[in-house]
Parts: C-alpha cells; sequence; structure tokens
C-alpha cells in the first residue's frame, strides 16, 4: 500500500482521534496531512512502519501539541485551554458508544449546519476524500464545496458545537443526516470517484463498521437497519464487479456464484426484519431492491416487476432525478427500451455520467447506434475513475463501428 492509499485508510481514525483530543478541527486535520508530509519525507528512505496508522495518529498528535505550544507562547487563550488536553491518557468517552469517529460524523451533522454542509464536511474528515471528489459526489463545483467546507468547519467552532454521540432523545433526530454520510462513504468505495482502481474496499469496510455501530446505537430505528442491510447486499457483489485486470464487469454479466453468500443472508434477514417493522423508508426500500437482485441465480430470472415496484415507492418517497433513472433502468426490463428513454430524456441530469451511460445503453437496445455513441462519449467526458473511462470508451468504440457498418 502507497501512502497515498494509506492516507485515505487512515486519515479519518488519525483526525478523529486528534479531535478529540485537541477539541479542533482544524487543528487535527492540519497535523495529520504534516504527518503525512513527514512520512513521505521519511518512509522511501527509512522503511514504513509496522504500524502505520499509530505512526501517523503518533506522529500527527506531536506535531499538534508542538503547534500548540508555540501558538501558546503568543497567548492565545484557546490554544492554551486545548494544551491541557494533551495527556497520555485519552479522554472518557462521551455517549453510548465509545468510538472516535462515530462521535465526529454527529459533530459534522449537528442540525446547527446546512444539510450539505453536514455530509461534504463528514466526507472530508472522514471518508479521506479530497474536497474535487466530494464536489464531483455533490455535482457542483470544487469552488463551491470548498467554501461550503471551510463554513461548515468555522460553524461549529463559533457555536462550540460538542464532539460526542448524542443522547437517546436527541438521536432520532440526528440521525438522517448521518446515514446519508455512511451511504457515500460506502459510494465513494463502492465505486471510487477517481483514481485507477474501480473499487476503495477501506471505505466500503468503514461504511459497514459504521452503520454496525449505528444498528448498535439505535437497534429499533428502521432506517438503520435498512442502510446497513443495503451496505451488505451491495457488498456481496463487490468480487465479481471487476474482472482479474480490473475492467468493470455490469450486473447482468457478473458471475453470481462469486457473489457472497454470507453477506446476501445477513442482509436478507435485515430487510426481513425491516419489512417486520413496516414502517418503510428510502434505505429499506432500496435494500428491498438489492435483496431482490440476490435472490435470483441468473441476470435473467429477475423480478424486474418487483424491482419497478419498489422504485415506484421509493419515488414517492424521495422525488430525485437519480431515482427517477433508476427506476428507468427497472422499467426497461419490464416495458421496453423506449418507454424507459421517454423517462430518461425527461431528466436533467446533464453533468451525472451514469445518466449519459444509460441512455446510451438504452439507445443500443433500440439499435439507434450513432446516437448510443455519442451519449457513451459524453458518459466518459464525465466520468474521472480509470476503470469507468475504460469501459465506456470500449462501448463507445463498439457503438460508433456498428454505426458504421
Amino acid at each position: 500500500m502507497d501512502i497515498a492509499a494509506i492516507f485515505r485508510a487512515e486519515s479519518g481514525r488519525s483526525v478523529a482521534s486528534l479531535v478529540r483530543l485537541f477539541g479542533s478541527i482544524d487543528v487535527a486535520e492540519e497535523a495529520v496531512q504534516d504527518a503525512f508530509a513527514v512520512a513521505l519525507e521519511r518512509w522511501p528512505a527509512a522503511g514504513r512502519p509496522p504500524n502505520p496508522g499509530a505512526w501517523i495518529t503518533t506522529t500527527a498528535r506531536n506535531r499538534a501539541i508542538d503547534r500548540l505550544r508555540r501558538e501558546s507562547s503568543r497567548h492565545d487563550r484557546h490554544a492554551q485551554a486545548a494544551l491541557l488536553q494533551e495527556a497520555d491518557e485519552p479522554l472518557e468517552p462521551v455517549g453510548p458508544v465509545s468510538d472516535d469517529r462515530l462521535r465526529l460524523i454527529f459533530t459534522c451533522c449537528h442540525p446547527a449546519l446546512a444539510p450539505e454542509a453536514q455530509i461534504a464536511l463528514t466526507l472530508r474528515l472522514l471518508g479521506g476524500l479530497q474536497t474535487p471528489e466530494i464536489a464531483r459526489a455533490f455535482l457542483v463545483q470544487e469552488t463551491t464545496m470548498a467554501a461550503r467546507i471551510t463554513r461548515a468547519k468555522k460553524k461549529i467552532a463559533a457555536a462550540k458545537i460538542p464532539y460526542r454521540v448524542p443522547g437517546d432523545a436527541e438521536l432520532p433526530d440526528r440521525l438522517k443526516p448521518v446515514l446519508a454520510v455512511v451511504y457515500l462513504i460506502f459510494n465513494e468505495g463502492y465505486t471510487a470517484s477517481s483514481g485507477d482502481e474501480l473499487i476503495r474496499a477501506d471505505l466500503c469496510a468503514e461504511a459497514i463498521r459504521l452503520a454496525r455501530l449505528l444498528v448498535e446505537l439505535m437497534p429499533d430505528e428502521p432506517e438503520a437497519l435498512g442502510l446497513l442491510a443495503l451496505l451488505l447486499l451491495t457488498e456481496s457483489r463487490r468480487a465479481a464487479r471487476t474482472e482479474s485486470d480490473g475492467r468493470l464487469v455490469l450486473l447482468p454479466d457478473q458471475d453470481r456464484t462469486r457473489w457472497d453468500a454470507g453477506l446476501i443472508a445477513e442482509g436478507q434477514a435485515l430487510v426481513r426484519a425491516c419489512l417486520r417493522r413496516n414502517r418503510p423508508g428510502p434505505y429499506q426500500i432500496q435494500a428491498a431492491v438489492n435483496a431482490v437482485h440476490s435472490d435470483s441465480p441468473t441476470a435473467a430470472g429477475t423480478d424486474w416487476s418487483q424491482i419497478l415496484a419498489l422504485y415506484d415507492q421509493l419515488l414517492a418517497m424521495a422525488p430525485t432525478p437519480v431515482v427517477a433513472l433508476n427506476r428507468a433502468v427497472a422499467l426497461a426490463e419490464v416495458k421496453g427500451p423506449a418507454a424507459a428513454l421517454v423517462e430518461i430524456d425527461a431528466l436533467d441530469l446533464p453533468d451525472y455520467h451514469l445518466f449519459h451511460a444509460i441512455r446510451a445503453d438504452l439507445l443500443t437496445r433500440l439499435a439507434r447506434h450513432a446516437e448510443a455513441a455519442d451519449a457513451y462519449e459524453a458518459a466518459l467526458t464525465r466520468a474521472s475513475n480509470a476503470a469507468e473511462q475504460a469501459f465506456l470508451a470500449g462501448r463507445a468504440a463498439r457503438a460508433r463501428q456498428k454505426a458504421l457498418d
């Protein structure tokens, strides 16, 4: 694992630990960045330490203490107060779950912050994502996202938002943005927004770990159960999503014997538990969609009518263009590609590469190959992951050739 990969895997844990120790997101984030800069200087010659994450956290902690000592000499009272928290013994856990990263998520998802800022800041601090990656996830400009994150950090400091898991009475009202953050962390791991690899297994594992903690924290919340089920059922297909050379394999073409039966069984059991509660929500419905996929041993045997009915329910609950796009995929299987294309062409998702990729697939099925090639090329220019780019380039070339034949 190279240093950049270690940063993605370990920075969230290190930042969360330092926020607990020093009470400042800026101090923690800058110290972790400093520690990785030191690693870039030392590790190539000295070799990587046995426990890179612990090395980064310790180095960052020492850097933060040095910085705060310098600032306290200039009579910075905030720095002096933070420096008092540098004792070797960790602070006592606050809240029902002892986990630094979960506490940091709830800090970032405080209701004093705008919902978009809550999610963006958490992805930045805990997901190891850089601002351009987060901007792509939100389909906004990088400058817009950078300003949003900066404002959120300033608001946390100015409002003295506490670093803790809320009490039981507060938890239900705080749950929605926290679930959204965990979902987006998983999505970035399952299909990385940039880089050479399609999948970032570290982020997938972290999102599932956090989802399990949320279920432990709120076992009677069906949407927490639904999110965990969704992640497990989606993760069950990870091994089949790429060839040995890293090439992308779409769901209909996957070798289903490579799907993880244990994760499928656990996810389906959670979906059944959600159904018994009869309090449906978006994550539960998405989990049910994935449960239907996992029920079928072949792509041809998939119950697309049931999936379409679930997407109808989801669209009524969460009427977003992305949900409508996913529903159109199911509609194409039930009523044909022409009906789905009509629905898709009514959507406003010009910057979303999957909009163009799905549209291209429908055009291909309708033998409109020149238009399909144009759509694949539109998707290619908007995709930033190397595996997706290679897949889309191949599809575009084949469609262009068929248009010429």
